[in-house]
């Protein structure tokens, strides 16, 4: 109880603020937090994770609205929340599919730089309004911009934001828990704007006018010429989602010492996003932060998510109107605050003394979320880390293939198969492949082989190997294929029990006669 309680108190202020600054409205944020929250917390895989709008979520649903507006002004809101739903959608299927245990397989490095990124958009984003401006479509804009705002600013909205920020960085710890920064900054900066500027001449932007009772339902607007943009954004969104919820489920399984389960945590928030998508809602997650104070003020089971969701259903329904006179200065700190927060500070201090391939993928996909868009970010980090993955798993698979006569790579054989085929005089050739064969070797495999060209026996030993790609299937067959072309003799090394199905598939295998199939390199020497 205490736990969810704990967890509604810091949600209401950061709802508020992602929903204004996400462009679907300030009470967006509250239908979400109620809708994801109560729906991951009744159906999901961790116990122990409040989950509602994130800053991540909150970013890319901003950009995703911006590009629906710019296709189709009139129904881009209508599409919006399609897109949220249609996410909840593919988080549902991820989960049964059994895809939680891919979803957090993405590198570190890309995280981070993803994380920060987002959290440098959200600091740059809430400039404007910190300053007394409107809200600007994007980052670059926003920077671009500062230079006018510095000179003239609204000093109303820029002293209540300051105000803020102080609350939000400097209350903390014992303080912090006794009361929530963010719920004390959301009453001082408002009360001190009632106070000591209400009736200034220089007038700032308030929240205004707030809904209050039971939303209205958004059913699915599928149109045609728009379907391949809601398509990509929900996918954006659901993998996002599921990235940031799965991540939070890790950092509460270390506190709690308990264990999640992925894919029912994927269809809890894909149910929640759909819930909150269909009554005008933000997207969500799981929320850090959130989770964290409520574990620590003994939230450890599902009912804490539950008593969050209820507090915030009950300001759904009825107190709407108590949050009209909040300034967009207020939540602009808060979000500050926020956006500082995301930023993965731990990986970026020890930037210097870890690899440079990290340190550089992490700030290429930090300045591609920033400065590009987030779906490039995160697809060109990916694509980066697995090029380099790829290419080490491929040295490593390497060192693990014999290739030689007795006399080149004699170090690559036992001493007494090395004895052996040296006496041959490089007649006979062992290629040995052992565990994982993929894509990454095949190429360098074939190059290897070329290089010996006075042999007349080639001893294919396949008994040790575990698995074999496609890319791997087709190097075999050419192999063979050339080594047969030159009128060269093919022996082939197979372990029934331990074969891997793929190597079934191997055409030119089937093709040899069954004299050729030998069970150990021994009974091939005794033939020559």
């Amino acid at each position: 109880m205490f736990g969810g309680i704990t967890a509604a108190i810091i949600a209401l202020p950061v709802a508020l603020a992602f929903g204004l600054s996400s462009g679907m409205g300030p009470m967006a944020g509250l239908y979400s937090a109620v809708c994801v929250g109560l729906f991951a917390a009744l159906f999901g895989g961790t116990p122990a994770q409040i989950s509602g709008p994130t800053g991540p979520m909150t970013v890319v649903m901003a950009a995703t609205l911006i590009n629906l507006n710019d296709v189709d002004a009139e129904a881009g809101l209508a599409m919006g929340f399609t897109v949220v739903i249609l996410a909840g959608c593919f988080q549902i299927l991820f989960g049964l599919a059994k895809l939680g245990r891919y979803i957090t397989l993405v590198p570190y490095p890309v995280i981070s730089g993803f994380m920060s990124g987002v959290g440098v958009i959200i600091i740059i984003l809430q400039l404007p309004p910190l300053f007394g401006y409107p809200l600007l479509a994007n980052p670059w804009q926003t920077v671009l911009s500062i230079a006018d705002m510095l000179a003239a600013p609204n000093y109303t909205a820029l002293y209540i934001g300051v105000a803020v920020l102080m609350i939000a960085f400097f209350w903390q710890g014992r303080l912090n828990r006794l009361f929530p920064a963010y719920l004390l900054a959301l009453i001082v900066g408002t009360l001190i704007y009632l106070i000591f500027f209400q009736n200034d001449t220089n007038v700032i932007t308030l929240i205004g006018n707030i809904p209050s009772g039971v939303p209205e339902l958004h059913w699915p607007t599928f149109d045609i010429p728009h379907l391949r943009v809601i398509i990509t954004s929900a996918l954006l969104l659901a993998v996002l989602g599921a990235v940031d919820s799965l991540l939070t489920s890790l950092v509460a399984d270390n506190i709690t010492h308990e264990h999640h389960h992925s894919d029912r945590e994927l269809i809890g928030q894909g149910l929640g996003n759909m819930a909150s998508g269909f009554i005008g809602g933000l997207p969500g997650a799981g929320a850090t932060m959130r989770t964290v104070a409520s574990i620590q003020a003994g939230g450890s089971t599902s009912l804490a998510g539950i008593v969050h969701s209820l507090i915030l259903l009950a300001v759904v329904l009825g107190a709407g109107h108590y949050f009209s006179s909040i300034p967009h200065a207020v939540l602009a700190g808060i979000l500050i605050k926020v956006g500082s927060d995301i930023i993965d500070w731990k990986f970026i201090i020890r930037l210097y003394r870890l690899p440079i391939f990290s340190s550089i993928l992490m700030l290429i996909v930090l300045l591609l979320t920033v400065f590009v868009d987030l779906i490039s970010a995160v697809f060109v980090g990916v694509f980066i880390a697995n090029l380099v993955t790829i290419d080490r798993l491929s040295h490593i698979q390497l060192d693990g293939i014999s290739l030689s006569d007795g006399i080149k790579n004699r170090h690559d054989l036992l001493s007494s198969e090395a004895d052996k085929l040296r006496k041959k005089r490089g007649q006979i050739v062992l290629f040995r492949l052992v565990g994982a064969i993929s894509f990454g070797v095949a190429r360098q495999i074939k190059k290897q082989i070329s290089d010996f060209k006075e042999h007349q026996v080639l001893v294919l030993d396949l008994s040790r190997v575990s698995l074999v790609g496609v890319t791997s299937i087709i190097m075999i067959d050419d192999i063979v294929h050339a080594e047969l072309g030159k009128n060269n003799k093919v022996y082939i090394i197979m372990n029934e029990e331990g074969l891997d199905e793929n190597l079934e598939k191997i055409s030119i295998l089937r093709k040899l006669k069954q004299e050729y199939f030998v069970k150990s390199l021994d009974e091939v020497l005794r033939k020559y």
